[in-house]
C-alpha cells in the first residue's frame, strides 16, 4: 500500500521547480495590484495559499482584503472599486457575476481570479460567503502535515467524478476534501470511515456540537444533503450542503471498492470513449452526442448542459424508452467540446401505443375521450384506445428534439455521431 502511495503521489504532487513558478507568478501579479490600492491588501488565496494544489495547476485565486471597518458598509460596491483599482495594470479583465463580482485575467500561462473580500476576523463579520475564505486558508495550514493526504483526497474525488461545488456537479469542494482529510487524520482514515457512512452522516472537526445532535442544532435548511460537515470556522454551516445523493453513494462505493483492491486506477481521471460506449451498450442502442458549449462562465455554461441531458432522458422516458444508461463528459480544454451519451433498449417500440382513459362512471369526460380517439374500447372500467407512436426509435425522437428551442437555447451546437455499434 505504501508504495502504491508514493507511486501515485509522485505523479499528483508538484515539483519544486512548478512551486517556484507558482510562487513567482503570483508575487508578479500581487504586486501590480497592490501597488494601485488604498486601505485593501491582495493576498494568493485556495489551494495555493493552503499549499494542496495537485500537480498541473493553471487556476489562482487572489483574494483582495478590504478594510473591514472602512468597508462593512460598502459590501455591494467592493467589485466596482478593486475594477477601478486594477483596469489599469491588466489587458482583457473578464467581470464574472456572482454572490460577490469577480474578475478574471490571464499572466502568463495562469488564470487568475480576482476576488474581493473583507477583511474579516471571524466567521461572524462576513456580508458574504467569499469574506470567509482566507480564514479557512488559516485553518487548513494549521494542519498542514496532512497536505499530501489532502492531494490524495481531491485525486481520488476527480477520477470518481464527484470532485466540484459547483451547481452542475454538486460534489465535493476542495474545502470539504480538506476538512474531511483532516478531521480523520489522513486519507486513509477518511477513506475507511467514509466505506461505513450512513445517510445523514455528520463530520465536526472542531467538535462544536460534542454531545449534541447536529442536525437537530442546526438550521433545517442546511442539513439536507446526505453529509453533514460542519465548517471549522463557522459552526452554523454545512460546508457540504451541495452535495447530491448520487454523488455520496458513488464516493462511498468508490471507497469501499477501493478498500477491497488498492489500484492506481483510482487516482487516474478518464475520459468517457467511444469505445468504452460501445462495450457497455452491448447490444443495447446506444446513441451519442457531439455538443459544442458556449462560451460563458464554467458553472453557468455546466448548469445548461447537465439541463439539456436531464430533458433528453426525461423525455426518453415519458416516450416509454428503457434507458440503461447516460452521461455526459465535458473536455474544457477543447474548445468547450462535451459527448453526451444514452444507452437504450436495442428494441423498437410497437407503432401503437395504449392510451388508457376516465374511468366509465365520470360519463362526462369518457364521452370526450371517446370523440378525441375514434377506436375505444373498455379495459377494467376505463375507456381506452390505441393511438399511433409518433417515434418507434429512440434516435429519432433525439433528433426532433435537438431541433427544438429548449436545445438550441442551451448549447452552440449539438449533432448525433455516427458511429459503428
Amino acid at each position: 500500500m505504501k508504495l502504491l502511495i508514493d507511486d501515485v503521489l509522485k505523479e499528483i504532487r508538484p515539483t519544486e521547480e512548478e512551486k517556484a513558478e507558482v510562487l513567482a507568478s503570483a508575487a508578479l501579479v500581487l504586486k501590480k495590484i497592490n501597488r494601485r490600492l488604498k486601505n485593501a491588501k491582495a493576498i494568493v488565496g485556495g489551494s495555493a495559499a493552503k499549499g494542496t494544489w495537485l500537480k498541473g495547476l493553471h487556476d489562482i485565486d487572489i483574494f483582495v482584503k478590504f478594510d473591514y471597518n472602512k468597508y462593512k458598509e460598502k459590501s455591494a460596491q467592493l467589485s466596482d472599486i478593486l475594477l477601478k483599482s486594477i483596469e489599469k495594470e491588466f489587458n482583457g479583465i473578464a467581470r464574472l457575476h456572482g454572490s460577490r463580482d469577480y474578475f478574471q485575467v490571464r499572466s502568463g500561462k495562469f488564470t487568475y481570479e480576482i476576488v474581493p473580500i473583507l477583511d474579516v476576523k471571524k466567521a461572524g463579520q462576513a456580508k458574504n460567503i467569499t469574506d470567509v475564505s482566507p480564514l479557512h486558508a488559516k485553518w487548513v495550514n494549521k494542519h498542514g502535515k496532512f497536505k499530501d493526504d489532502i492531494r490524495l483526497t481531491k485525486k481520488f474525488c476527480k477520477a470518481a467524478k464527484v470532485y466540484g461545488a459547483e451547481s452542475y456537479i454538486k460534489g465535493f469542494s476542495g474545502y470539504v476534501c480538506e476538512v474531511l482529510t483532516i478531521s480523520h487524520g489522513g486519507f486513509f482514515g477518511l477513506v475507511k470511515s467514509a466505506a461505513k457512512w450512513k445517510d445523514r452522516a455528520v463530520v465536526d472537526a472542531e467538535e462544536f456540537y460534542k454531545g449534541k445532535d447536529v442536525l437537530m442544532e442546526m438550521n433545517k435548511s442546511k442539513t439536507h444533503s446526505p453529509l453533514t460537515v460542519v465548517d471549522p470556522v463557522q459552526s452554523d454551516r454545512n460546508a457540504a450542503a451541495v452535495l447530491s445523493r448520487e454523488n455520496f453513494e458513488k464516493f462511498k462505493l468508490w471507497c469501499i471498492v477501493f478498500l477491497k483492491n488498492p489500484s492506481k486506477r483510482f487516482f487516474v481521471e478518464k475520459s468517457i470513449s467511444i469505445e468504452e460506449l460501445i462495450r457497455e451498450a452491448g447490444k443495447n442502442e446506444l446513441i451519442i452526442l457531439d455538443a459544442r458549449l458556449r462560451k460563458g462562465k464554467e458553472d453557468v455554461i455546466g448548469a445548461k448542459l447537465v439541463k439539456l441531458v436531464e430533458h433528453l432522458r426525461n423525455t426518453l422516458e415519458d416516450k416509454s424508452f428503457r434507458v440503461y444508461g447516460y452521461g455526459w463528459d465535458w473536455d474544457k480544454e477543447k474548445e468547450k467540446k462535451a459527448l453526451i451519451y444514452f444507452i437504450v433498449d436495442e428494441n423498437a417500440l410497437p407503432k401503437m401505443e395504449k392510451r388508457i382513459g376516465p374511468p366509465l362512471k365520470i360519463k362526462k369526460h369518457a364521452e370526450l375521450f371517446r370523440r378525441k380517439y375514434k377506436k375505444t374500447f373498455v379495459e377494467g372500467k376505463r375507456v381506452c384506445a390505441y393511438i399511433k407512436r409518433e417515434f418507434t426509435r429512440a434516435e429519432d425522437l433525439i433528433r426532433k428534439l435537438l431541433k427544438e428551442k429548449h436545445a438550441r437555447e442551451k448549447v452552440k451546437s449539438i449533432k448525433i455521431i455516427d458511429i459503428e455499434h
